[in-house]
């Protein structure tokens, strides 16, 4: 062991910073105090370790020291989730990416043999009927609020872990659900638990990958949500009709165990803040110091207020912020509209074309192409005008940026409606009607993909309430809009019942325009205190 004087307050290193983990971002900030005249760093050994003791020269060093940071051991250290080996990393995003797209799969699976299911029920109400697939979503509002303060505070892994767990059982459940009220509180179960990957999924690339290539990873996480709501109603359609609709919920729990399996298998825990705090229990045992600990540990913060962080901020966000409120909103409205057609199309396809169980799956395929396409042609247009403003230097690239690819795009949603509505309801072709889905499936998720990129831009300091404020109300509205669906079309038929919707949609297209005109304005603005 060696003494030195410390000159004021600077001392270099990684493993020698007094660090505090920002809730929202994951950052580090640096917070280096001066320490008395006459004070003694005691440099450990041991790699990762500075300690400072209160003494000075002419006295005797105490016999505890003080507490001490226990940080990476630099910035190559191989044991810091950014610097794994790329076999590593590549497993743990394959068992993330395969789980998130289990969740969206098992949301719209369901839909093709909901008439199957009302009859072995003798359910006769058509609002539960439609409840029993959007409940599905209802679960992506209450998960999340338990979920990311639960990783924070005991790490992804075993979150990970015991979500995918309890998808499975819930699944398995929701097969041999003895009653539809037991299947409707089943498949709630499994969308609340079913959405832990997709929580915390791209807070996990972040501890992995490096900014420079977390955009392509994930983009390829968001395949998963995309396409499987278009995936899961061709599968169940088929399996709804050969082996009925139980079977339907026993593939997905096998698909689910799988996921389960890999997860407690393959991954590792990635979070920081606990891999530090490991480090930090291991030397505390080695060296018989209780004073160590971790330097990402900051305050040490109740259950209680971690939870009430997360829920309090979005709410706030939510009124105080019109940019949130607004683009929340529109988004959360289309994701309501998408669900609805997804739980009137077998319906709709049944009864005006004659489609069996399995064929009516295919009808999703429209939305599927067009939610391809606006992938496609929106993060091309993105990235054109990333590269327009980054050549020409007159301006840094602004969050407002990602809005222009929605100001025309945002129109496909109304457009499809329309087209679609008209079109069963005039008992056009069958192509036709789906023909029209496409252009609802561009809108819907252009705006998916440009709010929430935008939401997350606009808010740094905020980025994980804003999005959890979207999400809230996206899942609020596309649990609580398909209720309505069969009686409106009752009412108003297919054609104005979805022109309906296709004015409500029209309505708000303004808005992204505004926000790209004004956004800016608004931001600097606003006051938050969150």
């Amino acid at each position: 062991m060696k003494n030195s004087t410390i000159p004021q307050s600077i001392i270099s290193g990684e493993a020698v910073r007094s660090s505090l983990e920002d809730p929202e971002k994951g950052t580090v900030s640096t917070h280096l105090g001066n320490p008395p005249t006459g004070q003694i760093v005691s440099e450990h050994e041991t790699a990762g370790i500075i300690s400072i003791t209160n003494t000075s020269p002419s006295e005797d060093p105490p016999t505890t020291s003080s507490p001490h940071l226990i940080d990476w051991d630099g910035p190559s250290d191989p044991q810091k989730p950014l610097n794994w080996t790329s076999a590593r990393k590549f497993k743990n995003i394959v068992v993330i990416c395969y789980c998130t797209f289990l969740t969206p799969l098992g949301s719209t699976m369901f839909a093709p043999a909901l008439t199957s299911v009302t009859q072995t029920f003798n359910n006769t109400n058509p609002l539960l009927s439609s409840f029993s697939v959007s409940v599905w979503i209802l679960g992506y509002f209450f998960g999340p609020l338990f979920i990311a303060p639960l990783s924070e505070l005991y790490g992804r892994l075993p979150i990970y872990i015991a979500c995918n767990t309890l998808f499975t059982i819930f699944n398995i459940a929701t097969a041999v659900s003895p009653s539809f009220s037991a299947l409707i509180l089943f498949r709630f179960l499994a969308g609340t638990f079913g959405g832990c990957p997709i929580t915390i999924g791209a807070g996990t690339f972040g501890d992995l990958i490096k900014p420079a290539s977390r955009g392509k990873v994930i983009a390829i996480w968001s395949v998963g949500p995309i396409l499987g709501p278009i995936l899961g109603p061709i599968a169940g359609g088929y399996l709804g009709e050969d082996v009925g609709w139980r079977w339907i919920c026993w593939v997905l729990s096998i698909a689910a165990g799988v996921g389960a399996f890999a997860s407690a298998l393959l991954q590792e825990e990635t979070y920081p803040p606990t891999l530090l705090e490991r480090k930090a229990r291991r030397l505390r045992l080695e060296t018989g110091d209780a004073g160590l600990k971790s330097a990402l540990s900051g305050e040490k913060e109740s259950v209680g207020r971690v939870f009430a962080r997360s829920i309090v901020r979005p709410l706030r966000l939510l009124f105080l912020s019109p940019i949130v409120a607004s683009l929340s909103l529109f988004q959360g409205v289309s994701y309501g509209f998408m669900y609805l057609l997804f739980t009137t199309f077998p319906i709709v396809f049944r009864d005006q074309y004659g489609f069996r169980t399995g064929t009516v799956g295919l009808t999703y395929v429209g939305m599927g192409i067009g939610s391809i396409l606006s992938v496609i042609v929106g993060g091309w247009w993105t990235d054109h005008i990333f590269k327009t403003v980054t050549r020409s230097g007159k301006r840094p690239f602004r969050p407002e940026d990602r809005l222009p690819p929605l100001v025309w795009m945002c129109f496909a949603l109304p457009v499809g409606l329309f087209w679609y509505g008209w079109a069963v309801e005039k008992k056009t072709h069958w192509i036709v009607p789906i023909a029209g889905t496409v252009w609802t499936g561009i809108g819907t998720n252009m705006l998916m993909m440009s709010i929430s990129t935008y939401l997350i831009d606009a808010h740094p300091l905020y980025e994980a309430s804003a999005t959890a404020a979207a999400t809230s109300v996206r899942s609020l509205i596309g649990a609580l809009v398909p209720l309505a669906g069969r009686s409106m079309y009752e009412t108003l038929g297919l054609g104005w019942g979805n022109s309906l919707l296709g004015f409500l949609a029209l309505a708000m297209c303004p808005l992204p325009w505004i926000f790209y005109t004004y956004g800016e304005r608004i931001r600097t603005n606003q006051r938050l205190k969150l």
